[in-house]
């Protein structure tokens, strides 16, 4: 990382169900609280990040009107001449617990052309953005397509969330293949979660041959204001989530040139 970097552009991926969302509004609001200011990017057509954040946003994306057919031989779609990134989050972002702010982009409501519409908007929102004005916290869909198809490459930082499971492991060596890529991130960052012991930890570490930076522990606070689709900032907020993710942010927020308040 360049030592000119000095805000947190993050991307969480790994398979559906792994808990990227969750972990990834837990850390946008960790971040929001060091006196950060904050954006939430949520691109996942099945979104969870909203919950995580301690807001019910769950299926209320940017308006499709954002969008219109891009220039002949430029791209498909881009937005609307009079809007650029900074009005996107002035007019539509949500205002989240902690200070965060939330723009949803896409659900599975709309057509596949909207959704595709939503995408594109997502890529030039982050493209505008200053970069000196907000830390980005991205919550991409739960599998490999769109992170290795690129929607990732705004961000230094992916972290790649993997549960104990074959499937997610599948998944989590598939990701982190994203090194490999021209556009790849600075730093690929590994984050277990819903580990129920140490060993569930060391068999992922040795599966994949990277040493997690964090290991969230299964918690059964967690899970279930999960099912009460509540944060678990707000369910328990001295718990063991909330801790693993604090420490996630120091992990994370290392690799910048931060300061030390929000390094500590």
């Amino acid at each position: 990382m360049a030592e000119s970097a000095t805000m947190i552009r993050v991307a969480f991926v790994g398979k559906g169900g792994a808990g990227k969302s969750t972990i990834a509004g837990t850390f946008a609001r960790l971040l929001a609280r060091r006196g950060q200011p904050v954006l939430a990017l949520d691109s996942d057509p099945m979104p969870g990040l909203p919950y995580a954040l301690g807001v019910s946003v769950d299926d209320q994306p940017i308006p499709d009107d954002v969008v219109v057919p891009g220039p002949e031989g430029g791209p498909r779609w881009v937005l609307r001449p009079d809007l650029d990134a900074v009005a996107i989050v002035d007019r539509y972002a949500a205002r989240c617990p902690d200070g965060v702010r939330y723009l949803q982009f896409g659900n599975l409501w709309g057509s596949a052309v909207k959704l595709q519409q939503a995408q594109h908007a997502w890529s030039q929102v982050v493209a505008e953005l200053d970069r000196d004005r907000w830390h980005l916290v991205g919550d991409l869909p739960g599998g490999t397509r769109q992170a290795m198809f690129g929607w990732a490459r705004y961000a230094d930082s992916v972290c790649v969330v993997v549960e104990p499971t074959v499937k997610s492991l599948h998944t989590a060596a598939r990701l982190l293949r994203l090194s490999q890529a021209k556009w790849g991130p600075s730093n690929l960052v590994l984050v277990v979660n819903k580990a129920r012991d140490r060993a569930d930890a060391d068999r992922i570490s040795e599966r994949l041959g990277v040493r997690p930076a964090a290991v969230v522990p299964h918690d059964p606070d967690a899970s279930q204001a999960d099912r009460r689709g509540a944060a678990p900032l707000d369910a328990a907020p001295d718990g063991a989530v909330a801790h693993a993710v604090d420490a996630l942010v120091d992990q994370v927020a290392s690799l910048y040139s931060l300061d030390e308040e929000v390094a500590r």
